[in-house]
């Protein structure tokens, strides 16, 4: 427990006033305070030093420590560290301590505890090409104006997953007083599998693993065919079981620009599935090239908090695509989309 000044004055008059008896003036302290039985109260030692001090001092404050006074991270320097990192943020703590005159140490320590600095890491990302932005904007805008609100939408996509495990240099450490030289051996062509499946606002139809006779194999366009005729159309068929008829009359699929999904025969199975309902790169609505989302939007700014994390590219590109990409996942049917694969992936 922390003592003020006045509570340390109140014990070495408690002190004088019960015969200087450390203990009475405990006992003392217990009942002016209304301290119960095994509430901490100062001990012996500290009721000794406190009145030696006022005897010493007049005070029952803590003397003022004489230690080394800062000599490195004064006002002067922390605002020149300050200025050199605003001026050269890329640059190594390193080479700005050596411009500086100061030592390595010193620099962090200024950057850690003064100016409350952290090193951000770069985040890689997908370039977009100037004619993009447009076609994202125009890409929404047609999702937005021709998909209906109560349209049974399907969105797809296939993913790698990696068996061997993968080990960050970054934060993986091994203390010990020698080097171990531990070591991490990871195969050239590492062991994998490549994993369809379409995410709506009923369910998720998958997965499928693209393999043949246990072995993970390439996506190829008559590989996607088979997939989309044996494995995904059986199964859209069972969701008339349990959907309304007239939903399924607005089914919408969407799939990537991949070679596999947009071959010719791959565009004609897709179209006899969902006539003039194929968003896709030559479909009935175009999905734009290069279309990777990684940013936290907000669905509404009038109804509760509720982040959807889908992406932008760059956090460069103009308010209006950014406002556009926002719309298009806010739309009722979009929403459940997302909770739908949410659940999934906890189950």
């Amino acid at each position: 427990m922390s003592w003020s000044g006045k509570q340390r004055a109140l014990v070495v008059k408690c002190f004088f006033q019960n015969g200087e008896s450390p203990i009475k003036t405990q006992r003392a302290l217990r009942t002016t305070l209304g301290l119960g039985r095994h509430d901490p109260v100062p001990s012996c030692r500290t009721i000794k030093r406190w009145v030696d001090d006022f005897n010493e001092t007049g005070s029952t404050e803590d003397k003022k420590r004489s230690g080394r006074p800062l000599t490195s991270r004064t006002p002067e320097n922390v605002e020149a560290v300050r200025n050199s990192f605003l001026k050269s943020p890329h640059r190594s703590a390193k080479k700005h301590a050596s411009a500086l005159g100061l030592s390595d140490r010193s620099v962090r320590r200024i950057l850690h505890l003064d100016l409350k600095f952290h090193p951000y890491k770069m985040a890689k990302v997908q370039e977009l090409l100037p004619r993009d932005q447009e076609t994202r904007v125009e890409s929404c805008r047609r999702i937005l104006d021709t998909i209906p609100v109560s349209a049974f939408l399907l969105t797809s996509d296939e993913a790698h997953f990696h068996l061997c495990g993968t080990v960050n240099k970054q934060n993986m450490r091994y203390w010990a007083p020698e080097n171990p030289h531990e070591i991490h051996q990871s195969p050239l062509h590492s062991l994998k599998v490549t994993v369809w499946c379409a995410v709506s606002r009923f369910g998720v139809i998958g997965p499928y693993f693209f393999e043949e006779r246990g072995q993970t194999v390439t996506v190829t366009s008559d590989r996607y065919v088979a997939m989309l005729r044996d494995f995904f159309q059986p199964r859209l068929a069972e969701f008339k079981k349990e959907i309304d008829e007239e939903v399924l009359d607005e089914v919408w699929f969407q799939q990537d620009g991949a070679t596999a999904h947009t071959a010719t025969r791959s565009m004609a199975l897709v179209r006899e599935l969902f006539p003039a309902r194929a968003i896709s790169r030559r479909g009935d609505i175009n999905w734009p090239p290069r279309t990777a989302y990684n940013r936290t939007m907000e669905k509404n700014p009038d109804e509760p908090k509720d982040v959807t994390k889908k992406s932008l590219p760059s956090m460069s590109e103009p308010m209006e695509v950014q406002d556009a990409v926002a719309s298009t996942l806010a739309t009722p049917f979009a929403q459940p989309i997302i909770a739908a694969s949410k659940s999934k992936a906890q189950k």
